[in-house]
């Protein structure tokens, strides 16, 4: 290790180190009608194109990617505090329920 690493480790930071919170939403999808992998995509394109822009999220399809009959979309959010991420985790949750035509049928969240 050079000396000059060494010296900015054992420098004391007068800055208070901050831990973000990250709170995980996991949604199952059930799904009618969709003939094709493009109908299912079709479905969801306003969860990636309406949460995928926050800056405060990171959306993504996790499981069921060929699967015709369901669906598997994780929401992975970033917060000050535990309460801030179940209140934003609560009103997104909310939010996905009155856009996307697909009944949900298992939601699983965790805190980090």
């Amino acid at each position: 290790m050079s000396d000059a690493l060494r010296r900015l480790l054992n420098t004391p930071t007068e800055r208070p180190v901050i831990t973000p919170h990250v709170g995980i939403l996991t949604l199952h999808f059930q799904l009618y009608g969709c003939g094709d992998l493009k109908a299912k995509r079709k479905v969801f394109t306003p969860l990636r194109a309406v949460w995928g822009r926050e800056p405060d999220l990171a959306v993504a399809e996790t499981a069921d990617q060929d699967a015709l009959d369901c669906a598997t979309w994780t929401i992975a959010a970033l917060g000050g505090s535990s309460s801030q991420l179940q209140q934003r985790l609560d009103q997104i949750e909310k939010a996905i329920a009155e856009r996307i035509d697909a009944p949900v049928m298992d939601i699983q969240r965790e805190i980090l």
